[in-house]
């Protein structure tokens, strides 16, 4: 900024950064960020709209270190995420630099104010008082209840309280952030040094796992190594939420397994389509939300069941004026049922119906890849749409992985492994690939074992169904997959009915 005497907070938008104790504040509330990103936004600010080049700010914001470039992308990436749907406040020119284009405003400097200010330090990146207490945590606030999980939260905070890794794992918008989030909030005063998420969904690169726990926890860019992380904690009392693990999940499991190798007051919790696999992890499988049966349409019996309630209560937020009968609440169950219980799915739901009205979105819910498009606009990519979160869980797949997946699609119920092999085994994908996939698809939470027969038994859940019987017929394999299930007369359907679950091409 201008020469003189340093202005006490520079506004833009809905933000303050706090000049003297160097915090960014979003109306009014501290939002939790590093000391390399304050510093890249005061280097951003102070540039007034003009060009700050990449080398310009590694020169500054690591004056006596040299860092890859990365280092810089991810501060960046950081910031931008906490500025939300002022992130255009940060223009990238491509391959020179950075702009800051928000329009700036500035308050006086007063003299107890600046005082007061001056009274924080910071260490490690964390704002600490004078008295030496510092943040606890960087959970978000809640927003909305947690509809339907007291039992999962039992069972987890049971899970955390006696083993030191604990993996949420279940199907895209099964709900493992929510819940492993509501976690850490109930868990907060058993740890000294708090909780901390680390959300990793936004990042693609493996490298950049290492650089984003560092900062969540305020740590310096001197961090280069596990094991250089796992020292600088040293016997921090802390629990570390690892989002989003399941597209860096090698990375995420040699970073883990150091630090509770290297500290043994910490504790982990990941969440992912997939276990880590790492030493000592202890996997919760989160199941879906409890779905009404069919013939329950008494609306007081429908809201004993979690995934009905949960679309009542999203239906009339979005629409406060719907007046709840038994119509309904039978085409809700409905609802509640072809979308298997899955939360995110069930919210997206809600929101259209609204807008639609519930009976039209139940006479219609088969098309759900379709409709279901009604996400929160802050939301990730992958979970503004149905199908953008199973397009998330489809590109992690490897190739014969993806092609037994929609090749599945053609059983409209259970089926076991010898039935999979006969139907998706071909010239590219030999039957020993098919049983491997099809285990490697339980693992990733695409397909569900029935183990409540002697032999046991799987299937797809109708979300997924509808999306892998899209992605067979967009492949062009329907009629030969089709023609397979004929010749098996012990599982043989009719071909109109094959016909009839056809499912337009993803575009």
């Amino acid at each position: 900024m201008s020469d003189g005497p340093r202005p006490r907070a520079i506004g833009f938008g809905r933000f303050s950064l706090l000049t003297y104790s160097r915090e960014l504040l979003a109306d009014g509330m501290p939002v939790p960020l590093g000391s390399r990103a304050i510093d890249v936004l005061f280097a951003l600010i102070e540039g007034r709209g003009l060009l700050v080049t990449k080398d310009e700010l590694l020169s500054r914001v690591w004056p006596t270190t040299s860092v890859e470039e990365n280092c810089l992308q991810f501060q960046i990436s950081t910031l931008r995420k906490a500025l939300g749907k002022d992130r255009d406040f940060i223009r990238t020119v491509s391959g020179r630099g950075y702009r800051f284009v928000a329009e700036l405003t500035t308050s006086a400097p007063d003299a107890g104010a600046q005082q007061a200010d001056a009274a924080f330090n910071r260490v490690g990146g964390a704002v600490v008082q004078a008295t030496g207490s510092k943040p606890h945590h960087n959970l978000p606030a809640a927003t909305s209840d947690l509809i339907g999980r007291e039992v999962q939260l039992e069972d987890v905070a049971a899970l955390v309280s006696a083993n030191r890794l604990v993996t949420l794992v279940g199907a895209g918008g099964i709900g493992k952030t929510r819940l492993a989030v509501e976690l850490g909030r109930r868990v907060l005063e058993d740890f000294a040094d708090g909780v901390w998420i680390v959300e990793l969904g936004p990042l693609s690169d493996p490298a950049l796992v290492l650089p984003a726990i560092a900062s969540a926890l305020g740590l310096s860019d001197a961090v280069t190594s596990p094991n250089d992380l796992a020292a600088a904690l040293a016997s921090s009392r802390l629990l570390l939420v690892l989002d989003n693990c399941e597209h860096l999940i090698g990375a995420a499991a040699v970073i883990v397994e150091a630090l509770l190798h290297g500290n043994a007051s910490m504790q982990v919790m990941a969440t992912s389509r997939e276990p880590l696999r790492a030493e000592a992890e202890w996997v919760y499988r989160v199941p879906p939300l409890d779905v009404p049966p069919e013939g329950a349409e008494e609306l007081e019996e429908l809201m004993r069941h979690s995934a009905a309630k949960l679309f009542m209560a999203r239906t009339f937020a979005a629409e406060p004026r719907s007046q709840p009968d038994a119509r309904m609440g039978a085409a809700a169950a409905k609802i509640c049922r072809r979308l298997d219980g899955i939360p995110l799915a069930i919210e997206l739901a809600a929101a259209t119906a609204a807008v639609l009205g519930v009976e039209w979105l139940a006479s219609r819910v088969d098309d759900q890849l379709s409709l279901l498009t009604a996400g929160r606009r802050t939301a990730p990519t992958r979970q503004q749409t149905l199908r953008g979160t199973l397009d998330w869980s489809y590109d992690l797949l490897s190739e014969p992985e993806r092609a037994v997946m929609r090749r599945l699609a053609v059983f409209g119920g259970e089926f076991t492994m010898e039935e999979a092999s006969a139907v998706a085994a071909n010239s590219d994908v030999a039957a020993s690939q098919v049983l491997a996939s099809v285990a490697h698809l339980v693992t990733k939470s695409l397909v569900v074992r029935d183990d409540s027969q002697p032999t046991p038994r799987f299937r797809l859940l109708q979300t997924m169904r509808a999306y892998a019987m899209a992605k067979l017929t967009e492949s062009g394999e329907f009629e030969s997959m089709a023609q397979a299930m004929l010749k098996r007369a012990t599982f043989a359907r009719p071909m109109a009915r094959l016909r009839a679950a056809q499912a337009p091409a993803v575009t």
